[in-house]
Formats: structure tokens, C-alpha cells, sequence
């Protein structure tokens, strides 16, 4: 009886040196992700000039990867579930690199936004296939929180790395070698997945329902279409259609869950307050911060003139911030509730807002984003755990794709509504008799020959960045709000 009793009770198994370096395969796409989009940024002014996107073409180039991603997520998770984790994470990185050389030579705007698209496609299918092994390779709590504080680490080298290189790439090269980085990371992860990383898959997964895949993208895709629509256009009919088509799609994709024995994502965990409440928390604090992320590389570079190596240096404190707050967040989380956790790291971030909102200047931009970054780790960490770990195992995929999801959205959402904030305040701050060119983009604006017209612009682009944090700062209050209210009943992790 008793031996039957301690085998009940006993601990998870511990991961040995074989789902450790196991780990470190995984953690090599996630690093690619964010990398790929820090030297966009940097890369930004360059491919402008040699492409001559429009400013509506110019921000679906920058967040078409992440609503593409958000939008297949779920999808790509479940699949995950059913097909097997790794031989999906197998797949999106021979995506990934396909599309990677597709955008490297794209002859034209177009044709970069497509492969763009096609790059998130796949990034839908790397990011929750690498959380939900995770989950499975490592059982035991304090190792999986470990593990998930460095997968959100290996985002945050991503950030770190990634501007430092392109900036390198962009001394010598033309735009799109930015793009050619992934290439050996993907190489290496095709090559050592099967020998390191074990296959998992739900064991009864049910059919596959073609019809909820169908009315999952019919749902989510004119939403995306609808916030893009606001962000570039203002309050249109278009975009009103485009929300209330994406409205009743959702009902009904709901509707048609309910109903089935096997949905292709289970409503059941949203009941689940801590689920529910780490998305809106992913979806919200990210929100908050890629308004401001996305907008300091092009400060330091169009206001500042910071050459590309230069800015991504100047980037590094951001990247460090995070990749501490993100290493110290689960020490922390074992003496302190989460929501205590998440809502002092929203309160830090506030300073960050604040120093950026209220100053200007290359130092000021990175101490204000260093803090922000600092801040916003614990959501990161956080936020992902409490997703994977409220779904049962055979879920895991399906989980870590809906927190991922909230995680891009969020991502998405901080270009699409603080971007169209700050495109407002510089277009305002731009003369009206100015060249059509001055009011679609600041880097547009520098490439004109009235170095008065130059000057306004760059004033106008530093006002709209003020503007931009101060709507950051509202969005992190906001979450710290949900934080307080969803989860604060949370243990300890």
C-alpha cells in the first residue's frame, strides 16, 4: 500500500542531457524568428529605396508576417497534435527557408509581401510545434518553466542578434541578404531534429474538420484585413465590413466547435481562468510594447542618421532587458504570485514609456526601450507557461498555438494601432503643401532635397514616437488591470 501510494505521489520524471540539448535544437528556429525581424527593421529604409513600396505596401511588408502567423497558428497547432510536433516543426523550417531565399531576391514590393506571407505560414508551424515538445520533454514543473524562460530568452537573442548582424550584412550587402541568415539555421535544425527530438502526438485525435478550418481563416483574416484597413485608412465602410464579416464568421466557427466531437480547438480551455487570462495578457502587453519596438530602429536611423551597424549596437540594451527580465522572472514567480509578478514588470515598463515619451534623443530611445523590454519579459514567460501548462498533454499543440497566437496578434495590433497613431501625428506634423513622398514615410521625406522640409520631418517623426509611447503606456495599464483581475488567485509557480 504504501509503495503503491509514493508511486502515486512521485515527481514527474527530471529531463536528462539528452532533452537538454534537445532544447538547444528547438531554441535555434525560435532565435531565427525575432532575428528575421529585427534586421527588417534595419533593412527598412533600404529596401524602400530600392523597391518604392507605397506606405500602405511598406507596413504590410513589416506586420504581414506576423498576421499571417496569427492567423494560421491555431491551425498549424492542432495539425502539430495530430500529424506529430516534430514532423511539423520539420516541415516550417524547409518552409522557412524556401521562403527566406524568396524574399532575399524579391525583384519587387509584391513580391516581398508574398514571401513574407509565406515566411509567417511557416513560422505558424515552427513556434507552437518548439512549445508544445517542450512541454512533453519536460514534465517536471521547475524544469518546464526553465525551459520556457529560455525558449522566451531565445526570442530575446533573436532581438539581439539579429539587428548586429543585419547591420553587418547591410554594410556590405544589398537589402536582401538580411533575409539569408536563416539559411544555416534551418539547415542545422533539418539535420539534428530526428536524432534529438522525440515525435509526439495526441493519441486520439479525431478527425480533422476541413469546414472548421475554412471558417477559423474566414474569421480571422478579415479581422486582420479590417485592423490593417484602420490602421492605413482611418474609420472607412470597408473596414466596418470587414469587421462584421469577421464577426459573424467567428460565430459561426464557434457555433460548429460546440458541436463537435473533435473541434479543431477546444473551447473547453477558455474556461480555464488562468488561460483566458494569460491570453488576454499576451495579447494585450504585446500590444503595448511592438508600437515602440517597431518605431525606435527607424528613430535611430532616420532622426538620429545612426548608420545600420550603429543602430542595432544602440538596440543591444533593449535586447539585454529583456533577456534578463526574462531570466529572472522564474525565480521571482516561485516566491510571488504571477499576477504580482506581471503587474510590477507593466509598472517598471511605464518608466520606460515615460523616459521616451517625455525626451528625446539615440540615448534616451535606449534606455526607455531597455526598460520597456525589462518590463515586459515576466509577459512573455509568464504568459506562455500559464497557456501550455492549463491544457492537458494531448493538447499542448493546440495550447501553445492559441497563446502564440494571442502573443503575434499583439505584435500585429501594436504596428497596426499605434503605428496608424504615429503615422497620424507625423503626417500632421509635415506641412500640407509637402511633396506626396514627405507624407507617406519619414525615409521618404529624407530622400527629398529641402533640408527644411528634411528637418520638419524628423521632428515630426520624434513627436510621433512621443505619441506612440504615451498609447503604449495607456495599452500596459490596461493589462495590468486584466493581470490583477483574471489571475490574481494564481499560485505560485
Amino acid at each position: 500500500m504504501t509503495s503503491t501510494l509514493a508511486a502515486e505521489t512521485a515527481a514527474p520524471p527530471r529531463a536528462g542531457a539528452r532533452q537538454w540539448i534537445g532544447l538547444a535544437v528547438l531554441l535555434l528556429p525560435v532565435t531565427l524568428m525575432t532575428a528575421d525581424l529585427g534586421v527588417l527593421w534595419l533593412a527598412t529604409p533600404y529596401l524602400s529605396a530600392d523597391l518604392r513600396p507605397s506606405g500602405a505596401q511598406l507596413l504590410w511588408i513589416t506586420d504581414i508576417y506576423g498576421f499571417l502567423t496569427a492567423a494560421t497558428l491555431v491551425i498549424m497547432g492542432t495539425l502539430g497534435d495530430r500529424l506529430g510536433r516534430r514532423r511539423l516543426l520539420m516541415a516550417g523550417s524547409a518552409g522557412f527557408l524556401l521562403a527566406s531565399l524568396l524574399a532575399a531576391y524579391a525583384p519587387n514590393a509584391g513580391t516581398l509581401i508574398a514571401a513574407r506571407a509565406l515566411l509567417g505560414v511557416a513560422g505558424a508551424a515552427v513556434l507552437p510545434s518548439t512549445l508544445a515538445l517542450i512541454s512533453h520533454m519536460f514534465t517536471d514543473a521547475r524544469q518546464r518553466a526553465t525551459a520556457i524562460a529560455m525558449w522566451v530568452t531565445a526570442l530575446s537573442v533573436g532581438l539581439a542578434v539579429g539587428p548586429v548582424i543585419g547591420g553587418v550584412l547591410l554594410a556590405s550587402w544589398w537589402w536582401g541578404s538580411v533575409f539569408l541568415m536563416g539559411l544555416p539555421v534551418m539547415l542545422i535544425a533539418l539535420v539534428t531534429a530526428p536524432l534529438l527530438l522525440p515525435e509526439y502526438r495526441d493519441p486520439n485525435p479525431g478527425r480533422l474538420d476541413p469546414a472548421s478550418v475554412l471558417l477559423f481563416l474566414l474569421a480571422v483574416l478579415p479581422l486582420v484585413y479590417g485592423v490593417k484597413s484602420l490602421a492605413a485608412h482611418g474609420p472607412t465602410a470597408e473596414a466596418a465590413v470587414a469587421f462584421a464579416l469577421g464577426a459573424a464568421f467567428t460565430t459561426a466557427f464557434v457555433r460548429r466547435q460546440n458541436r463537435l466531437d473533435s473541434p479543431l480547438l477546444d473551447l473547453r480551455l477558455f474556461r480555464n481562468r488562468a488561460f483566458t487570462g494569460a491570453l488576454l495578457t499576451l495579447l494585450l502587453g504585446m500590444t503595448a510594447l511592438n508600437g515602440v519596438e517597431y518605431l525606435v530602429p527607424q528613430y535611430l536611423q532616420a532622426v538620429a542618421g545612426l548608420p545600420p551597424l550603429d543602430a542595432g549596437l544602440w538596440l543591444l540594451p533593449g535586447a539585454a532587458g529583456l533577456i534578463a527580465g526574462s531570466q529572472l522572472t522564474p525565480f521571482v514567480a516561485r516566491r510571488v504570485r504571477p499576477a504580482y509578478v506581471l503587474a510590477g514588470g507593466l509598472l517598471v515598463s511605464l518608466a520606460g514609456y515615460a523616459v521616451i515619451a517625455l525626451a528625446e534623443g539615440v540615448t534616451v530611445a535606449a534606455l526607455g526601450l531597455a526598460v520597456i523590454m525589462f518590463g515586459a519579459a515576466p509577459i512573455s514567460v509568464l504568459g506562455t507557461a500559464l497557456a501550455v501548462g492549463s491544457a492537458p498533454a494531448e493538447k499542448a499543440g493546440a495550447a501553445a498555438a492559441t497563446g502564440q497566437t494571442a502573443y503575434d496578434l499583439g505584435l500585429a495590433l501594436g504596428i497596426a494601432v499605434t503605428g496608424s497613431v504615429a503615422v497620424a501625428v507625423y503626417r500632421g506634423g509635415v506641412p500640407a503643401d509637402a511633396p506626396a513622398a514627405a507624407h507617406e514615410s519619414v525615409g521618404a521625406a529624407l530622400a527629398l532635397p529641402d533640408e527644411g522640409l528634411r528637418e520638419q520631418a524628423r521632428e515630426a517623426f520624434t513627436t510621433a514616437l512621443q505619441s506612440a509611447s504615451a498609447l503604449s503606456a495607456v495599452f500596459a495599464l490596461v493589462t495590468a488591470a486584466v493581470v490583477l483581475t483574471l489571475l490574481r488567485k494564481v499560485p505560485r509557480t
